[in-house]
């Protein structure tokens, strides 16, 4: 590829070297690799089920160990709202309360969760700021039809001089409303942490925001912390990180060659979540808990949630004190035949990693060398929900490059589609991925694992995308809990569908599981 002198040095500005960019395009060219799914994680067949006393026990020995460790909650909360409100714009867009009713519009579109949230709007946290503001700007607004005060309604939630939501990243819109306050995804995460993510009544929580909403954060931030701590007996400390636009990626028109603006600039784009890689890395911490910022619940319900989070954590914890237990034996003498035999079963029936293939024909020193090697590496251990039609991606069981066998989550635009078999696998999969993880991201002597030695770049995909009406192709980067992770330890708990509670659309806010009770 031949750059012009004015794209090496907008290149460069960037932080990116042009071989990185090169080879960007020539994944384009290649297109997407999918991956080599055996079969799909199953209840008791790669996906751990616990009985309640088990559950109590684990959760128990993670409560008495909390207060001796380093804990911090990490939240990727960059995500504009403006997807969230899609459905509104849409029907602001298309609707003209002049010429047709509502009725008219929705018999045509046939859209029932527009239908719902038309009807139910009065729910919403926000509806009656959203009232007080309209009629403020909005002379006679009570005079006005039904339609029409709902148009007037939506425009003030989406626009300025209004609420302007759809400007405001996810983190920050207001998801519930209480009797002496409104809440948002922000707060609600704060009260979480207080629950199973606080040492020493300290809990820290760290969000991955954009940095254009920085101040925005803050701001919330100040105007919530004394409520929260006197609430939850808890301090908090709060920190905030950016995506490092070195981690940026290309984009390519039809042809593959790199996709220019109007002034014949390069265009880059965020790489997708898999570049929060690099903030993770950067965290301090024994263990870790990662969920995304629009999975919250009501106050009432979080005492639920937490039980399972110290599930996982008592898991990731009990793991954790097994892989350090060995790979010290491993360091420190040759071992004997039982302990090898051990330390298999270990990685088979705990870690659900079949090596035996790539160890079979080596010598004792070589496999022993292979057996550490398989112990020391970060852990996750993730909570799994059975499927029920909500999208994301999947736990599933995958040959790995190097001849094993591991546990993976794999989103859909992994699986190869022209494959029957593998798309017949990734059709009947009985659980998926709701992003509720716990990590630890240290060894047996407290070192930090690099965690870009741990990321698979080959499960970067290609998506379809488009910049004022033009058409092109962007690179999004392996998934922060995909490829990002991919050779992590990594092990599936079922957990209950209620620990789940995503706001995908501002409908779902509507629903039970976001309205105080």
């Amino acid at each position: 590829m031949r750059f012009t002198a004015e794209d090496l040095s907008q290149i460069e500005e960037k932080n990116i070297k042009a071989e990185k960019v090169e080879e960007q395009i020539e994944i384009f060219k290649r297109g997407n690799l999918p991956v080599n799914i055996e079969s799909a994680a199953t209840s008791g067949n790669g996906i751990h089920q616990f009985t309640s006393k088990e559950r109590e026990e684990l959760g128990n020995y993670y409560d008495k160990k909390r207060d001796d460790l380093e804990i911090i909650k990490f939240i990727p909360a960059s995500g504009a709202a403006s997807r969230m409100f899609k459905s509104l714009h849409n029907f602001l867009n298309d609707f003209d309360p002049g010429k047709s009713s509502s009725g008219e519009f929705l018999d045509r579109t046939q859209d029932e969760e527009l239908k719902n949230f038309l009807d139910q709007m009065q729910n919403l946290p926000f509806y009656e700021s959203a009232v007080n503001i309209s009629r403020d700007s909005q002379p006679g607004f009570d005079d006005l039809n039904e339609d029409a005060q709902k148009y007037l309604l939506l425009q003030t939630i989406l626009f300025s001089p209004g609420l302007d939501l759809s400007k405001y990243p996810k983190g920050l819109v207001p998801f519930h409303k209480y009797k002496n306050h409104v809440a948002t995804a922000f707060e609600e995460h704060l009260y979480e942490a207080a629950e199973y993510a606080s040492s020493k009544n300290i809990a820290k929580l760290h969000f991955t925001v954009s940095e254009e909403h920085l101040d925005k954060f803050r701001e919330e931030l100040d105007n919530i912390r004394s409520r929260v701590e006197s609430r939850t007996g808890t301090r908090f400390e709060i920190s905030f990180s950016f995506q490092d636009a070195a981690t940026d990626t290309i984009a390519v028109d039809a042809n593959d060659e790199p996709f220019r603006t109007d002034d014949r600039k390069l265009f880059f784009r965020p790489g997708g979540h898999g570049a929060l890689i690099q903030n993770l890395n950067a965290i301090e911490a024994d263990v870790i808990f990662i969920k995304n910022i629009d999975n919250v619940v009501v106050l009432d319900k979080a005492g639920e949630v937490a039980k399972y989070k110290k599930l996982l954590a008592g898991k990731l914890l009990k793991l954790q004190d097994k892989c350090f237990q060995y790979v010290t034996l491993l360091d420190k003498e040759m071992p004997d035949e039982s302990l090898l035999t051990e330390i298999r079963k270990f990685i088979k029936d705990e870690l659900f990693v079949d090596i035996e293939a790539q160890i079979a024909n080596l010598s004792s020193e070589e496999r022993i060398l292979k057996l550490r090697h398989r112990l020391n590496r970060p852990i996750r251990v993730c909570g799994m929900v059975k499927n029920e039609g909500e999208p994301g991606g999947g736990p599933f069981l995958v040959n790995m490059k190097d001849g094993t066998k591991s546990l993976q989550i794999i989103e859909g635009a992994q699986i190869d589609e022209n494959d029957p078999r593998q798309k017949e696998i990734a059709q009947n999969a009985t659980h998926f991925n709701p992003v509720d993880i716990v990590a630890s991201i240290r060894n047996h002597r407290g070192e930090k694992f690099d965690l870009s030695n741990y990321v698979d770049p080959s499960t970067s995909f290609i998506a379809e995308k488009s910049d004022n009406g033009r058409s092109l192709k962007a690179l999004e980067l392996p998934g922060l809990w995909n490829g990002g992770m991919a050779y992590w330890n990594t092990v599936f708990i079922e957990v209950p569908v209620s620990t789940f509670n995503p706001v995908k659309t501002v409908a779902d806010l509507l629903k039970s599981t976001h309205q105080p009770g």
